[in-house]
């Protein structure tokens, strides 16, 4: 099966509105971002497909998943990796990381979780390398600590100064593959 149908089936196996407040769970069909709190947003879910088709996740990669949010995005990286995989879901927010692991439980794949991010430090250098790396939040710079992150032939998609980049390991090597919107990383 090739990623295209990969990235549809973990879409129709985690539908975005069981990770969405309640409140905005009737707009899950939107395609376009939602709130969910503390000025965060679910990303639209075109956009996230995009994300993930550049990731090119594969069964048994060890994975990093920067800005998990709501854990949408953390449970369709599960999905992917499958059982013999890991997903790490980091989130600043402490309500999120709590809302995020909670949806991310009901999806019942134990070889994924979310934790709470370091301030002012970017990923998790202690348990990288990692062989894919996505970045659910706008950089204004490409954080070289994240690169530093990858395993070598790891990838790494994140926008940054409104371009989403997939970075490849070793080199790194660069692409550009169109313009985006997303809340900052901090």
């Amino acid at each position: 099966m090739d990623t295209t149908d990969r990235v549809a089936e973990a879409m129709a196996a985690h539908p975005r509105a069981g990770f969405l407040r309640r409140a905005e769970r009737r707009r899950a069909g939107y395609d376009g971002p939602l709130a969910i709190g503390h000025g965060q947003t679910s990303s639209q879910p075109r956009t996230v497909a995009d994300m993930l088709r550049l990731l090119d996740v594969q069964p048994g990669h060890h994975v990093l998943d920067v800005g998990s949010g709501s854990g949408w995005t953390t449970a369709l990286l599960a999905h992917l990796v499958g059982r013999s995989g890991s997903v790490l879901g980091l989130e600043l927010e402490p309500d999120l990381v709590r809302f995020g692991a909670d949806n991310l439980a009901r999806t019942r794949q134990p070889w994924a979780r979310i934790e709470a991010a370091t301030p002012g430090e970017y990923g998790d250098p202690g348990r990288a390398p990692y062989d894919r790396i996505l970045v659910s939040a706008m950089a204004t710079d490409l954080p070289a600590s994240l690169v530093d992150q990858l395993a070598d032939h790891g990838v790494m998609v994140i926008p940054v100064d409104g371009v989403m980049l997939r970075v490849v390991d070793p080199g790194p090597v660069v692409t550009e593959h169109g313009y985006y919107r997303f809340v900052p990383l901090r």
